[in-house]
């Protein structure tokens, strides 16, 4: 029996020897590997952090103590050692375990998070809340370097520097390489600062020689960080100038280390940051040689992995799109934050490297650097996620549309998203850009279509916002960009005729309409392919043909499409049947999109038998007007 097999719950670590710790790490890396193979998941991050996984709950007890990990997406090893190994093979899964942190889902998640930035605003308030209560509780956050680039992180930072509560901030930096010549005074004034006595010596020292002589007091405190500065030059970053004690870098695969100065930190008073260096996909050879392709992997064969490759994305429409707009338009520019490969910009970033711009986790940078590029006559493209531009939401309002300036919003993953979940469902970004004035809003179904929509928002200017969904999509014809399709801004498309039914989509969900239609001539399809503006002629001529109309959306209802056709018949003063199908007031977990579509009612099969159901319906009230009528005697 292993190390890992004796450990019934997180506690049972505190136990450990070095050596056992050294085993369990090991043991912990090749259970990640298993599980990930199985069921895919986030391979490369949780591997970089094993070790420190193991060392965290070696000093804390994460029953009572608060442990904040950033993002969420590494912490594998983490529910491998609270209690939910068993069920590791159900993560991601419809049913399963989340694939971040979820505070429902254990005591030991002290956050429910999947975003970005936000472990240190929370952690704070966490500490706050301890020393207002009098509480003796740890609190630790651990944040990677590149969530750090976000201005929440960055603005928490400030405030924690300024309250100086009693907490821990492990820096997890899997960017750069520990400098071979950090030598032995460099390790020792790292030991010295988190050495109680050190500290209590600091401040009753000061006091002394204020009580002397205060001059003297200023002059030994100047003389302190001096001689601090000479023998170490990292006491002398941003960190300390935020008011954050800072120690490191330390190797963060050492567990020797990582125990040492984890347990002397949490000693100390006032906030600390221990600054760490990990590797990516550390001891699983290909994900450490290829970290990004290796961060979110689907399933593989752990002996033998093979490269890992995917049907063509609608990420990757987009990119070749954009890409070859740039090509014939030098004011065509793309803004990332931070994800060059999920919105399928590889080849753009390389072919137009001038006109590429990633920002860091930072949506609210993206959104007006371009409100600033169009301000200049230049036509950016802020390439986002949905879930993710709720986090520039005033950006867009405040930067873009108030001025009605040429941003183009490419917003990926529009709809249900699967395995991970609640955090990233992309199914409030209709509701949410639709109020705000100045905004075209549409989804194509194709990728003809997404081309054509892409070029017409360049042309027309404003502000004018593009979604597609996670997943495959038939490539289209290499064509040149002059030969790409021309589109009415603006309007519908009948794809199918009928007149008792019109099922109204747009996007994936035109394709539910017509399998759900089918060959029924009674059933009518129509692409409402434009959000906003509305073909309000169009809309009007059903709504005046008697037809039921039902709209079928990957998104709330709640503001989405049957909220804009209701508000606009209701304007009209017209009256029409609208049956709306859709999510309800719900937040959606992970699993399988088209079982969780199907379970919502708003599938295929689920919406071929609502619209059985509405004929029925139709043909009974219709028998009853045909009827005839008694006369009176």
């Amino acid at each position: 029996m292993g190390v890992l097999d004796r450990i019934a719950k997180p506690q049972d670590i505190a136990r450990l020897r070095l050596a056992q710790l050294h085993t369990l790490s090991q043991e912990l890396r090749d259970e990640i590997i298993d599980v990930c193979a199985e069921t895919g998941g986030h391979l490369a991050s949780s591997l970089g952090v094993v070790e420190l996984t193991v060392a965290l709950h070696h000093v804390y007890d994460t029953a009572c103590d608060r442990v904040v990990w950033d993002v969420g997406h590494q912490t594998y090893g983490h529910k491998i050692l609270t209690g939910r190994r068993e069920r590791m093979r159900t993560i991601r899964r419809h049913g399963g375990l989340a694939g971040f942190t979820t505070s429902s889902e254990s005591e030991h998640d002290a956050l429910t998070v999947g975003h970005a930035s936000t472990s240190l605003a929370a952690a704070f308030g966490m500490a706050l809340a301890r020393d207002a209560r009098g509480d003796a509780y740890d609190v630790t956050a651990v944040i990677g370097d590149g969530a750090l680039t976000g201005g929440i992180a960055l603005a928490a930072l400030n405030q924690i520097g300024h309250v100086k509560p009693r907490m821990t901030i492990v820096l997890n930096d899997n960017e750069m390489s520990i400098s071979e010549n950090v030598g032995a005074i460099n390790t020792f004034m790292r030991q010295l600062q988190v050495q109680p006595w050190f500290q209590r010596a600091e401040r009753s020292g000061k006091e002394a020689l204020s009580d002397l002589w205060s001059p003297l007091a200023e002059f030994g405190s100047r003389a302190k960080t001096a001689a601090r500065r000479f023998f170490d030059p990292a006491s002398n970053n941003p960190f300390m100038a935020m008011g954050v004690r800072y120690v490191g870098p330390i190797d963060g695969h050492d567990l020797e280390q990582l125990v040492y100065y984890l347990r002397h930190i949490r000693e100390l008073d006032g906030p600390t940051m221990l600054h760490i260096i990990t590797r990516k996909g550390k001891g699983y050879e290909v994900a450490e040689a290829d970290p990004i392709t290796w961060h979110g992997a689907s399933t593989f064969d752990r002996l033998e992995p093979a490269a890992l490759g995917k049907a063509y994305q609608w990420s990757d429409a987009f990119g070749d799109s954009a890409c070859a707009l740039a090509a014939v338009d030098d004011r065509v520019w793309v803004i990332t934050p931070a994800m060059r490969e999920g919105s399928g910009l590889v080849a753009y970033s390389r072919a137009h490297p001038q006109r590429y711009l990633d920002v860091g986790i930072a949506e609210d940078v993206a959104v007006t650097s371009a409100a600033g590029l169009a301000l200049r006559g230049e036509k950016p493209i802020v390439a986002i996620y949905s879930s993710f531009l709720q986090r520039g939401y005033d950006q867009v309002i405040h930067d873009v549309s108030l001025e009605n300036l040429d941003v183009v919003f490419a917003i990926d993953r529009a709809g249900l998203v699967g395995g991970d979940g609640m955090t990233h469902q992309g199914v409030y970004d209709v509701a949410y850009l639709r109020a705000i004035p100045n905004l075209s809003l549409a989804m194509p179904r194709d990728v003809p279509q997404l081309r054509a929509m892409l070029k017409g928002a360049l042309r027309r200017g404003g502000p004018v916002a593009l979604r597609w969904p996670r997943g495959g999509v038939k490539p289209g014809p290499d064509l040149p960009v002059e030969a790409w399709d021309d589109i009415d801004w603006g309007t519908w498309e009948r794809l199918k005729a009928g007149d008792e039914v019109v099922l109204v989509g747009y996007g994936p969900t035109v394709g539910t309409a017509l399998a759900a239609a089918g060959d029924d001539p009674r059933v009518g399809v129509v692409d409402a392919r434009f959000l906003k503006p509305l073909d309000v002629t169009m809309l009007l001529a059903l709504a005046d043909s008697g037809a039921t109309l039902v709209t079928i959306e990957d998104h709330v209802l709640a503001g989405g499409l049957g909220s804009a056709l209701l508000e606009v018949l209701a304007d009209a003063g017209r009256s029409a049947r609208v049956v709306r199908l859709g999510i309800p007031d719900v937040h959606v977990e992970h699993g399988d999109p088209a079982r969780q579509r199907e379970e919502l009612g708003y599938g295929v099969e689920a919406v071929r038998a609502r619209v059985a159901s509405l004929l029925g319906e139709r043909s009974a009230a219709a028998r009853v007007v045909d009827m005839p009528q008694p006369t009176s005697v």
